[in-house]
């Protein structure tokens, strides 16, 4: 049972038990179904009801923990400071899908000196759906070349973009851009990370933990870091489960929060209503897809 259980939570990328519990079953199926998890219908049935709790006493032997802090490479935009609104962590409370949060990830090694490629991320708040480029540097027209490819790409119309005070992100090209096409463009606090929260968590969560931390300045390694977040997208949009915050509560000393069920941004696209019939089917396609296709 405990080995069955490390084999799916090691395929969920190490999901936290709240999230995996939802997504155990779908998981178990999936891995049944490409021979990737050999048990029988009792086994998979205690898992799908076993508890969180029980799945943290089980998997407690293989948990590990690690990582080094990334090095800074922000630097803040001299130009429209005053014309761009600041928004904080607290201000950007949409719940329908089309506010998204970006940043940009540097893979500079030990050194921000010199040419490096960097990615831009884009979290969407409301859905948690994120999407992933590789960027050649961090010039402010590749970083807005990156910007309108991520908007073509997601399966919803983009509303808001709110941003870091990076240079990259603050200036009169991306600027014009969304006045142009209609996209509230706030920005955050100097020295505040909690402001871009959802995306400064999917930093480390989804690109850091895959990708790392190393140098790269290649086209090659362009192309290879294009190759990786094309599938990216779809394990972190169709097959890991997140959870929003519903309540929270103090009582002393003690912050007591409660947490929605776990679902994919996938699932909670399909349940906010903003998707077209076309955009449905479009999506369905690529998960049904996903699940069936023979394993290579």
């Amino acid at each position: 049972m405990a080995e069955a259980l490390r084999k799916v939570w090691e395929a969920s990328d190490q999901l936290c038990s709240q999230r995996l519990k939802p997504f155990v079953g779908e998981m178990v199926s999936a891995m049944r179904r490409h021979e990737e998890l050999a048990v029988d219908a009792q086994i998979e049935a205690d898992l799908c009801r076993m508890s969180p709790a029980t799945m943290d006493r089980l998997l407690r032997p293989w948990r590990r923990a690690g990582g080094r802090r990334p090095l800074s490479t922000t630097r803040p935009g001299s130009l429209l400071k005053s014309s761009i609104p600041i928004r904080t962590f607290a201000d950007w409370t949409e719940e329908h899908p089309g506010f998204v949060e970006v940043d940009l990830v540097a893979y500079c090694g030990e050194s921000t000196e010199g040419f490096y490629l960097t990615t831009l991320c884009i979290v969407d708040v409301a859905s948690g759906w994120s999407e992933c480029v590789g960027v050649w540097g961090k010039g402010q027209e590749r970083v807005g070349g990156a910007v309108h490819r991520m908007r073509q790409r997601l399966p919803f119309p983009l509303l808001g973009l709110g941003s870091d005070k990076g240079s990259e992100f603050i200036n009169h090209n991306l600027y014009a851009y969304c006045r142009r096409q209609g996209i509230i463009f706030p920005r955050s606090r100097a020295y505040k990370k909690n402001d871009s929260c959802h995306v400064e968590q999917n930093n480390w969560s989804v690109v850091r933990r895959l990708v790392g931390y190393d140098r790269y300045s290649s086209r090659a390694a362009l192309e290879r870091l294009s190759l990786v977040y094309a599938t990216l997208r779809h394990y972190a949009n169709f097959f890991q489960p997140t959870m929003k915050p519903v309540s929270k509560s103090r009582q002393g000393v003690r912050v007591h929060k409660v947490y929605d069920q776990a679902r994919t941004p996938y699932q909670r696209l399909l349940e906010s209503g903003v998707l077209t019939e076309a955009k449905k089917a479009e999506l369905a396609a690529i998960y049904r897809g996903l699940i069936t296709q023979s394993c290579c």
